[in-house]
This record gives C-alpha cells, sequence and structure tokens, in this order.
C-alpha cells in the first residue's frame, strides 16, 4: 500500500499539516509542531512554509469529517 501525505483531520490544531506530517513520519505531532515554530522563529521561513504546505496538500479522504 502507498503511504501518501494529507493533512489531517483527527491531529488538527489550525489546519492539521503539522499533524499529517507527523501521521506520515509516524512521529508524534507535537514534536513537528514544536520543529515548525523553531523554524519560524529562526528568519521567518516557517509561516511561508506551513501556508504553502496547508495550500498544497489535500485532507485525508479515509478520516471522517
Amino acid at each position: 500500500m502507498e503511504k501518501r501525505l494529507y493533512k489531517s483531520r483527527r491531529n488538527r490544531t489550525l489546519l492539521g499539516v503539522c499533524g499529517g506530517i507527523g501521521e506520515y513520519l509516524d512521529v508524534d505531532p507535537t514534536l513537528i509542531r514544536i520543529l515548525w515554530i523553531l523554524f519560524t522563529f529562526m528568519g521567518g521561513a516557517g509561516i511561508l512554509a506551513y501556508i504553502v504546505c496547508a495550500l498544497v496538500m489535500s485532507n485525508d479522504p479515509n478520516e471522517p469529517i
């Protein structure tokens, strides 16, 4: 079975991007959120990357709404 990257509906804080990445990598989504915040404070690239991921990634069709 092919593994795909989706926004999470279960591990959602804002738009589900960090939750989806955490589920894809089998890592706690909280760790992904902390890393994302660190990248944001180290130059602001985290904000732009989050917006791009939120626009590009689709919702997981296998999760209930």
